[in-house]
C-alpha cells in the first residue's frame, strides 16, 4: 500500500525482538509503549579487544548480539534490537561488576570524577542494519567510605557497568549529567524510537 502524494508513509506493523534479558531495558521500552514480541538473551564474549575504545566496544557488542540472534534464526522476520552499555573514565573501560571487590574499585575510581556512559545499539531487519552509539557525561560526587560500604550492601551493583545503577540508590551520588538519562539506564530512547519509526515499526 502506498500513501497519497504528500502524506506520511504508512507504518507497517512488524514484530520486534529485544536481544537482551535485562529487565531495565524492557521497562525502558515500556515507557514509550513498546512491548517486544520476543525477548532473547544474546550470550557473547564481552571482553574488550586490545586497544579498543569505549565507543568501538559498545558498538561492536551491540552488533555482535544482533548478528548472533539473526544467525541462530530464533527471530525470523523480526526487527532485532540489541544494545550494550559501556562506562569509561577516559579510555579506561570499567567492567560489568560481578564481585564486591570489582564494584568497590569502580566506585572508588568514579568518586568525585566525571565519566562517560555509552550505549551502542543495533537495529537489524533482514539486510537492513542501523547502528548508533549515544554518549552521556556523568559527574559523581565524592563518595565517603561509608557511602561505598552502604551501596555495596544494597547489592544494586551486581552486573552493572561501572558498578552502579543510576535508577536506584546511586541517584543520590550523581551531581549532574549531560545527555540522555535513559541512555545511562541502558537504552537511549529518543534515538531508538527515531530509528524504529524510520524503518516503519508500528506498535499497535
Amino acid at each position: 500500500m502506498t500513501s497519497p502524494k504528500g502524506a506520511s508513509p504508512i507504518a507497517i506493523n512488524k514484530r520486534l525482538c529485544l536481544a537482551s534479558a535485562s529487565p531495565r531495558r524492557l521497562d525502558l521500552l515500556a515507557q514509550i509503549n513498546i512491548t517486544p514480541d520476543l525477548v532473547v538473551s544474546a550470550d557473547i564474549d564481552e571482553t574488550p579487544l586490545s586497544g579498543e575504545s569505549p565507543r568501538a566496544l559498545a558498538l561492536r557488542l551491540a552488533q555482535e548480539k544482533a548478528v548472533k540472534i539473526a544467525a541462530d534464526d530464533g527471530a525470523p522476520d523480526h526487527i532485532i534490537l540489541a544494545a550494550d552499555t559501556v562506562v569509561s573514565v577516559g579510555r579506561r573501560i570499567l567492567p560489568k561488576t560481578e564481585t564486591e571487590d570489582a564494584a568497590r574499585a569502580c566506585l572508588a575510581l568514579l568518586s568525585g570524577r566525571g565519566h562517560r556512559v555509552r550505549t551502542g545499539f543495533c537495529v537489524r531487519h533482514g539486510a537492513q542494519i542501523i547502528s548508533k552509539c549515544v554518549t552521556t557525561r556523568v559527574q559523581m560526587r565524592v563518595l565517603s567510605a561509608n557511602d561505598i560500604d552502604s551501596y555495596l550492601a544494597s547489592g544494586e551493583w551486581q552486573g552493572k557497568a561501572g558498578g552502579y545503577a543510576i535508577q536506584g540508590l546511586a541517584a543520590q551520588y550523581i551531581k549532574g549529567l549531560v545527555g540522555s538519562y535513559s541512555n545511562i539506564v541502558g537504552l537511549p530512547l529518543y534515538e531508538i524510537a527515531s530509528v524504529l519509526d524510520g524503518i516503519g515499526y508500528n506498535q499497535l
